[in-house]
C-alpha cells in the first residue's frame, strides 16, 4: 500500500494512431523492471507488445481497449493507461482521461500534429488534464521535432517549450541535449539501458545556448524566484524544475521531450519528466455534480 500520495502519478499515454504509444509503454515497462524482454507491436516473434493483450490487437498491431499497468521509477509509483489512437475508439480515450491526473501526448516526429492528436488534445482540455509532449520516431526519414513543436503552438494553441534538442536525426539520431543540465545524453547498450552523459558537441553549443535561453524566458513566467536568478545569472536546476512543474500544472505550459521509443532513445528522460512535472492526486481538484438537487 502506498502511504504517500505525493509519490503517485496516474497518467495516460495518448496520441494519433501509429505514433508509438504502445511501443513507448513497452520500453517504460522494461526500464522500470516490470518485464525482462522487449516485444514489438505486431513483432516478428509473434509475441506482441505486453499491453496489447487481446488477440485481435496483436493480430492487427493496434490498441483497441485501454489497458492499465503499474510500475515504479525511483521513489515514484506510476499508474499508466495506454489508450487507443484509432478514431473508432475515441470513447475509450475519453473514459480514460476522465480519471487521470496527467498525460503524455505523443506526436510522430514526421507526421506531427494529426487529426486524432487534435481530438485527444480537446479531450485533455475538457477534463483539465495537464500534459507533457513527447515527439517520437526521430529515427524516421523526414523527422523534424522543431517543426512539430511549431505545430503544437499553431494548431493546438500550446505554449510548447523545448526541454531538449536532438543529437542527429533519422539514421544519425544518437540522443538528446538536455537544456536543463546542458549535457549531451546518449543511450547505449542492447536496449538503450546505459545512459551516457557528456559535454555538448561543438557544433551544437550555439543552438543549445539559444534554445536554453528561450526555455528559461518561457518558464520564468511561472516563478519569480527563477526570474530573479536569471537576472543574477545564478540559475539552479531545481528552480527550473519547479517553474516547469508550476506551468505544467496550470496547463499554461507544455514541456516538449523527444526521442525514439523503437530505437530505445529518450524514454528514461521522459519518465524523469513524468515524475517531476505531472501532478500527483493531491494536486488535482476533482469536481462532482450533486444529482439530488
Amino acid at each position: 500500500m502506498i502511504d504517500d500520495l505525493e509519490k503517485v502519478r496516474n497518467i495516460g499515454i495518448s496520441a494519433h494512431i501509429d505514433s508509438g504509444k504502445t511501443t513507448l509503454t513497452e520500453r517504460v515497462l522494461y526500464y522500470t523492471g516490470r518485464i525482462h524482454a522487449i516485444h514489438e507491436v505486431r513483432g516478428k516473434d509473434e509475441v506482441g507488445a505486453t499491453m496489447d493483450s487481446m488477440e485481435l490487437e496483436r493480430e492487427r498491431g493496434i490498441t483497441i481497449a485501454s489497458a492499465a499497468t503499474h510500475c515504479q521509477w525511483g521513489d515514484k509509483h506510476v499508474n499508466i493507461i495506454d489508450t487507443p489512437g484509432h478514431v473508432d475508439f475515441t470513447i475509450e480515450v475519453e473514459r480514460a482521461l476522465r480519471v487521470l491526473d496527467g498525460a503524455v501526448l505523443i506526436l510522430c516526429g514526421v507526421a506531427g500534429v494529426q487529426s486524432q492528436s487534435m481530438t485527444v488534445d480537446r479531450q485533455m482540455k475538457r477534463y483539465r488534464v495537464p500534459r507533457i509532449a513527447f515527439i517520437n520516431k526521430l529515427d524516421r526519414s523526414g523527422a523534424d521535432p522543431i517543426k512539430v513543436t511549431e505545430q503544437l503552438r499553431e494548431k493546438l494553441g500550446h505554449n510548447a517549450i523545448l526541454m531538449q534538442l536532438p543529437i542527429g536525426l533519422e539514421a544519425d539520431h544518437e540522443g538528446v541535449v538536455d537544456l536543463v543540465t546542458m549535457k549531451s545524453i546518449r543511450f547505449e547498450g542492447d536496449n538503450g539501458e546505459n545512459i551516457v552523459e557528456g559535454e555538448i558537441q561543438d557544433n551544437m553549443v550555439d543552438a543549445a545556448n539559444a534554445a536554453r535561453e528561450e526555455m528559461l524566458d518561457a518558464v520564468s513566467m511561472f516563478s519569480d524566484e527563477l526570474m530573479e536568478a536569471i537576472l543574477e545569472e545564478n540559475v539552479t536546476e531545481d528552480q527550473i524544475h519547479e517553474a516547469v512543474r508550476a506551468g505544467t500544472l496550470s496547463m499554461d505550459l507544455t514541456p516538449v521531450f523527444m526521442g525514439s521509443a523503437y530505437k530505445n532513445k529518450g524514454v528514461q528522460l521522459l519518465l524523469d519528466a513524468v515524475s517531476r512535472y505531472l501532478p500527483n492526486p493531491l494536486d488535482i481538484q476533482n469536481m462532482g455534480v450533486d444529482l439530488s438537487n
